[in-house]
């Protein structure tokens, strides 16, 4: 190859200005999120003070008070990196896990392809957003860990899993693969040391794909009432606990922040996967 494959996706995305704009904002936002809730006591901001209940934005609070007098900006920081958190983990386990998968299909073929799809094809006859509702319904006292877990092996990795095993499968019939076999290599040498590398562009795309559907995904169950457990601030339940006509009317700063963020950072992430994606494909690059 004449460039690396992280060459390319950066000369892609700087050559974008969506995208790297994008790019910059999704940096800004996660380094403020992060290094500002170093900086929060969490037991603090969660004490109700009545007098203040439902006050709006004023030079010293810039977010106002939500229904139970707290103040809204540490409440948005912490439950932004709750949610940040929870896809990010759900999102590396679910890629990592449907890659392998997706890799050792595409690769053997055969018999080890056919049972490793039909496994596939059963999980995903099964409607996750109802298992997961079941999961929650019927599980008490579960953790974010548990979600998070549960999460990842009934949604996250089946996309992952379809995507690499189709191009596994292409990579494995061309001519490097069946040299490296002639000359005795170890199949596992071959997936992981020649395959992989050739594979990262759609890989970094699909990561950065699957990041956004996971952020959408669980504030969107949250606010179900089917998300992260009750009193875990999230994004999700910011907006869920807004979500009453009279808040909706004229309490707009307990709600539209955080769901504000959520558009922000999911357009960030899909403006960056574009690019990305044309940067996988020789046909679609800019450059």
């Amino acid at each position: 190859m004449e460039r690396s494959a992280w060459k390319v996706m950066w000369n892609e995305i700087r050559h974008d200005a969506v995208a790297m704009t994008g790019l910059i904002l999704f940096i800004l936002i996660m380094a403020s999120v992060y290094i500002w809730s170093l900086f929060i006591d969490e037991q603090a901001m969660m004490i109700a003070n009545f007098r203040f209940r439902n006050i709006g934005p004023s030079p010293g609070v810039p977010f106002g008070f939500d229904s139970l007098g707290r103040d809204m900006l540490p409440h948005l920081i912490i439950s932004a990196r709750n949610s940040f958190n929870m896809a990010y983990v759900v999102t590396v386990v679910g890629v990592a896990f449907g890659t392998l998968v997706g890799l050792f299909s595409g690769f053997y073929g055969g018999h080890v392809d056919n049972v490793l799809m039909r496994v596939l094809d059963f999980w995903g006859m099964i409607p996750a957003l109802m298992l997961i509702i079941v999961f929650v319904s019927t599980m008490p006292g579960y953790t974010p860990i548990h979600f998070a877990l549960m999460f990842t092996a009934i949604y996250a990795w089946q996309g992952t899993a379809r995507l690499i095993r189709s191009m596994a499968f292409r990579q494995a019939s061309l001519e490097y693969v069946a040299a490296s076999k002639t000359l005795g290599t170890p199949n596992a040498v071959i997936i992981f040391r020649e395959i992989t590398p050739n594979l990262v562009s759609i890989m970094t795309a699909n990561l950065t794909i699957q990041l956004a559907a996971n952020i959408g995904f669980e504030t969107g169950l949250t606010f179900l009432g089917f998300g992260v457990p009750f009193g875990t601030p999230s994004l999700g339940l910011l907006v869920y606990n807004a979500a009453t006509p009279q808040a909706l009317r004229h309490y707009w700063w307990q709600w539209l922040p955080a769901a504000l963020l959520i558009v922000i950072v999911m357009l960030c992430i899909n403006f960056i996967g574009q690019a990305l994606n044309r940067a996988a494909d020789a046909k679609k690059r800019s450059i």
